[in-house]
């Protein structure tokens, strides 16, 4: 893959300063930073950002989660692995990240007011719509994650 810019965050800097202090506030919010990071990962595998995939990713293994929790979050509906509120909070990110199909069913919304505060449900809301944000600006401009290891393509 080629990238169409070269460095998308030095071309913005204005706009890209205030989505990182939107991500700092966020990240000081009191909602749990493996949470919000297994938001960010699972919109990014609905996305298909590979950039970001691999950004979130590997945020949770440097921070101890484990590799079949990052495995099985394709799946989290079918898996034991994934507590009740981190449950609320992947289903009100695939309601919003595919808000044109979903229409951000009642059903998500009320596994959401269940599991966080009114307070909480604004800051959750306001991550699910970053990483959105995040995914389209390295998808659309073709960002390539780092490559490590030995099966680097050529």
């Amino acid at each position: 893959m080629t990238p169409r810019l070269d460095n998308t965050l030095k071309l913005a800097p204005a706009s890209i300063k205030a989505m990182m202090t939107l991500e700092a506030s966020l990240a000081a919010s009191g909602l749990e930073h493996t949470l919000l990071e297994l938001v960010k990962l699972r919109a990014s595998q609905i996305n298909g950002c590979a950039f970001c995939i691999h950004m979130h990713a590997t945020d949770l293994r440097k921070r101890g989660e484990t590799e079949m929790r990052l495995y099985m979050l394709n799946a989290w509906r079918e898996s034991p692995l994934y507590t009740p509120r981190e449950r609320a909070a992947l289903a009100w990110t695939e309601a919003l990240t595919l808000v044109a199909e979903t229409g951000a069913p009642d059903a998500d919304y009320a596994l959401l007011r269940e599991a966080f505060s009114e307070t909480e449900q604004v800051h959750l809301t306001l991550a699910i719509g970053a990483i959105n944000l995040w995914n389209r600006l390295q998808i659309g401009f073709r960002a390539v994650h780092p490559v490590e290891g030995a099966h680097a393509a050529a």
